[in-house]
């Protein structure tokens, strides 16, 4: 029996609550929340809550983390990697941002259910099957740059979900985290910054386009597709060996030299538990941000911020929106997911990388932690 903690209650959190309690061979013992307990008597494992992080770690054998706060989760974190507690994430903010630091001090890794971890399980499957991967893609429905509060509101009110979450949904952040996150923890690149994301009503089509850059540039690379009639799910374009080639033809893949394996949903918390099974079972890490990222998520304003501005938090902002880019040539850049309570010092014109020139970030240990990342990260000459 696996005691299992969850850091977080909020609308993942619960429904990972709810799986982990359904498996035989784990048991939930604790989940951590920073909200009153004595006003959530809707929660539906009350005897299982806490306030008290050094309580909730020691009664669980694994953390799960989804509290979806890059400086608070990373404190938690820390604490189960130096009590020896193997960590599963559904935080790629998270990852981008702090995940290398902790990979290089235990066990972490993110879960299936995001893209993210999808692309990882969906990798192992393509690769244990001889193919080539090319283009580790993501699909996305819709996205507006800078989006209007009102439409931010009715969305965020009509799915339940957080007003920033939403936004950054919307804005592009959320997949830019996601496809950097990618890119760290499978060795692929990225085309260029802010990645290419076209425009596609056919995912093969796409893919083998996106294929082709991969080709010319020498290496995979991490993208994503804005498709509207696209299902919400996850792509890998790939090569094989030239011999298979008529077998793929009559397996219905096309006539090469590129093959398009389409996963045509992400389940969010009901994959979680695979990942967790994984883990507790002996397996190893799916998915982190590895311990030498290539490349990060930008905070990029969306309009001109001037001095003595607060951005109280930048990933679902109104202010500023994220942007991955390579870290080599933008070594001074600040992580999106580093922008909380962050006071603008200088003016940043729209569109315009925020460098650590521009802003004052409250100490943290996630802060300290990207300080380390970026003195390691390596520099292509």
């Amino acid at each position: 029996m696996t005691r299992i903690g969850i850091a977080g209650t909020g609308f993942i959190g619960k429904g990972i609550a709810i799986e982990v309690n359904r498996q035989p061979e784990l048991q939930l013992t604790a989940v951590l929340t920073r909200r009153d307990i004595s006003k959530m008597g809707d929660y539906p494992f009350c005897e299982a809550l806490t306030n008290s992080t050094r309580e909730f770690i020691a009664t669980c054998d694994m953390v799960v983390e989804c509290s979806g706060d890059i400086i608070y989760g990373s404190e938690v974190i820390d604490q189960a990697i130096k009590a020896g507690k193997p960590v599963v994430t559904m935080n790629a903010e998270l990852q981008v941002t702090t995940g290398s630091y902790f990979a290089k001090r235990g066990f972490i890794t993110e879960a299936e259910g995001d893209q993210p971890g999808c692309l990882a399980s969906l990798h192992e499957n393509v690769v244990d099957m001889g193919f080539k991967p090319l283009v580790y893609g993501n699909i996305k429905g819709f996205m507006k740059l800078d989006p209007v509060l009102e439409d931010m509101q009715y969305w965020s009110q009509r799915n339940g979900v957080r007003l920033d979450m939403t936004t950054s949904f919307t804005d592009g952040t959320k997949v830019q985290v996601e496809q950097a996150l990618v890119a760290n923890g499978l060795g692929a690149g990225i085309a260029k910054d802010g990645l290419l994301a076209p425009e596609s009503e056919d995912i093969n089509k796409t893919g083998a386009e996106l294929a082709k850059v991969a080709d010319r540039l020498g290496c995979p690379i991490s993208d994503f597709v804005v498709s509207p009639k696209g299902p919400p799910g996850v792509f890998i374009t790939a090569e094989h060996d030239k011999r298979h080639e008529e077998a793929l033809k009559y397996y219905k893949m096309g006539n090469g030299p590129y093959y398009t394996i389409l996963q045509n949903y992400h389940l969010c918390h009901l994959e979680v538990i695979k990942t967790i099974k994984r883990v507790a079972s002996g397996g190893g890490v799916l998915l982190n941000n590895g311990k030498e990222p290539t490349v990060s998520v930008a905070a990029i304003p969306k309009r001109a911020l001037q001095p003595g501005e607060i951005i109280d938090k930048g990933i679902g902002s109104f202010q500023v929106r994220g942007e991955a880019v390579e870290i080599s040539g933008n070594e001074n850049h600040v992580p999106i997911g580093l922008l909380v309570n962050a006071l603008i010092t200088n003016k940043v014109k729209e569109g315009e990388i925020i460098t650590f020139d521009d802003v004052e970030l409250p100490e943290s240990l996630a802060f300290k932690a990207w300080q380390e990342t970026i003195e390691k990260a390596p520099i292509n000459i």
